[in-house]
Order: structure tokens, then sequence, then C-alpha cells
């Protein structure tokens, strides 16, 4: 199609659009008192700082993961957690098939907000958000949320429904 022709159609549109007023979509105003979707994402939003992580290999007993970490939920809804964790620990999660990367414990990923089930789902690039589960800590496990006063609880669970790992992190100043 030649440039003419788009800005003909173009001004079509928009002269459309005023003619007709019924057929531009109206969008209403986007809540954002509490309790709102938009106000559980303002809230997340920002650093936090771990306090504290454990991980639960099936039919084991809990790990708890020595070490600092970080999340960071930014205002489009990307999500990274970074926890560094010391040798011993590092071997103890890898002899119970959870890898790290030289002793870092990361996930990174755009996130939906679920507010109802409180739980944030990341959805990766190029792959499908469910699909089979591989570990505790699988990118495609729902990360379910809880807030007391400034310390949030993130919690992945297995089909069973049994806590997998608990991360405590506090909001950063």
């Amino acid at each position: 199609m030649k440039p003419i022709s788009i800005a003909i159609v173009a001004a079509s549109l928009a002269a459309l659009a005023i003619a007709e007023p019924g057929l531009v979509a109206q969008r209403g105003p986007v809540d954002t008192g509490p309790g709102t979707l938009a106000a559980a994402r303002k809230y997340l939003e920002g650093r936090w700082r771990l306090l504290s992580f454990e991980v639960t290999p099936e039919g084991k007993e809990p790990i708890r993961v020595l070490g600092a970490g970080t999340l960071i939920y930014d205002g489009f809804g990307n999500l990274t957690v970074e926890i560094r964790v010391d040798r011993a620990t590092a071997a103890m999660l890898e002899a119970n098939g959870i890898q790290t990367d030289k002793g870092v414990l990361s996930t990174r990923g755009r996130t939906a907000v679920d507010l109802q089930s409180r739980t944030l789902t990341y959805t990766l690039e190029g792959q499908a958000p469910l699909g089979a589960p591989s570990g505790p800590l699988a990118l495609n496990r729902p990360r379910h949320w809880q807030v007391e006063g400034n310390v949030l609880t993130v919690t992945t669970k297995n089909d069973q429904g049994q806590n997998v790992s608990v991360g405590k992190w506090e909001k950063a100043p």
C-alpha cells in the first residue's frame, strides 16, 4: 500500500470515529483504591531484602537457605529474584536437584498478578506459562503472596498444595 493510501485510510477511520462515537471502544476508569489490582501492583513495586528462605524438595526435610537476596518488582510487572548462598548451602541445594549458578539462585521474567488467588505467575517469552513442573522452584508454578505489615511472604506450592518454598522479604528503604 502506498503512503498516500495509508494516509487516506487513517483519515477515514479518524473521521468515522468522530462521526460515530459509539464505534469507538469506551473504557471506564481504572480502579486505584485499596484492594484493587493497581494497589497490589503498586505495593509490590520496588526493591525487597531477603529475611528468610526455605526450600522443601519432594519427600525431604526443608533446607533453610543461608544467604542474602533481593527481589525487585517493577512498574511493568517484571520480577527479578536473586539469592546468593554460601558453598555449603549451594551443595545441599544441588544435591537435591536445585541448581545454582556459582552459588546464585535467580529467576527473572514478566509476571501476571492474580488478585483473587493472590498469586504471581511468570510469563516467559517463547514458553508456555503452564508446562510440566521441574522441581520446587519451577517458574511455571504460581507464587502465592501475602502481606503482613512491611513483610512480603512468597510461597510456591506443589501439585498437592504443600509449600515447597517460602521466602520472606522486607521492603528496602
